[in-house]
């Protein structure tokens, strides 16, 4: 890359990213078609209504219908994904664990950037499924990731790695591609949905967007994930917002001294 790395205006809009970024996302599938799940989170209702194409939902103070795309993440654990088309400025994330009655809504809120506060901001609702028994360990946030580092590989001219630092940061560097040589430290959330399986999302301070992704860890030399990537143009008038997937493998761990772990 010829351009300033260090130069902030140069790099690249999230809608120069998207063209052949998403040439490893997983096939959708289908299975969520003619299903209707309720949850709630803190006993506040969550309902979602699923067609071959598109979703009904009420969640978290909003509503509507829009068009979805569904991963299967492991057996039973989908992934849904969608862009409200008449709040163009909420992109909604929806994580189905029927084995375990639970789910997560994630809500991108897309803004602008102020001091102190990113241009996505995300919101959490954890729950479980009515009508479903709840087994196994709630859905929470965790710590469980820092300290790996992860080589990410989104296409055959796309890859990044992610250092998972903290319960609030990490870091990411382009690999390859056109960001190349690109990296910056950014905030994070990660909650784990089953044993080895996160959902882990970011808010960039650079380019205004943010991601949700959920990846199965429990192989650390095939990782998969599925997720989205939700901001502003080039421009910051009209909302980017598309689907991808990435194969992973773990790189190495840091183990820091008890007394200096970030992760405490």
């Amino acid at each position: 890359m010829s351009l300033n790395l260090l130069d902030t205006s140069n790099w690249l809009p999230l809608d120069g990213l998207a063209p052949g970024f998403d040439a490893n996302k997983a096939p959708t599938v289908q299975d969520l078609a003619g299903r209707e799940f309720a949850a709630r989170s803190d006993g506040v209702p969550m309902t979602f209504s699923f067609d071959d194409e598109e979703v009904q939902w009420a969640a978290a103070g909003n509503s509507g219908t829009a068009s979805y795309e569904a991963f299967l993440v492991a057996d039973e654990l989908y992934y849904a994904q969608w862009h409200s088309p008449v709040e163009e400025g909420l992109a909604v994330s929806l994580i189905l664990d029927l084995t375990n009655g639970r789910a997560l809504y994630v809500g991108a809120l897309l803004g602008h950037a102020s001091p102190g506060s990113t241009a996505v901001q995300h919101d959490f609702r954890a729950g479980t499924l009515e009508g479903f028994s709840a087994n196994g360990t709630a859905i929470a946030e965790s710590t469980a990731l820092i300290g790996r580092r992860v080589e990410w590989v989104y296409s055959d001219a796309h890859a990044y790695e992610h250092i998972y630092l903290s319960p609030t940061w990490y870091t990411w560097q382009c690999l390859a591609g056109p960001e190349r040589g690109l990296a910056d430290t950014d905030s994070n959330t990660v909650f784990e949905i089953r044993p080895g399986i996160f959902v882990f999302t970011w808010r960039e301070k650079v380019i205004p967007c943010g991601s949700v992704t959920i990846a199965d860890h429990r192989s650390p030399k095939a990782i998969r994930s599925h997720g989205s990537l939700f901001g502003w143009d080039e421009a910051g008038t009209k909302p980017v917002h598309f689907t991808f997937g990435a194969h992973g493998r773990l790189i190495s761990i840091t183990h820091h001294s008890p007394e200096l772990d970030p992760s405490v």
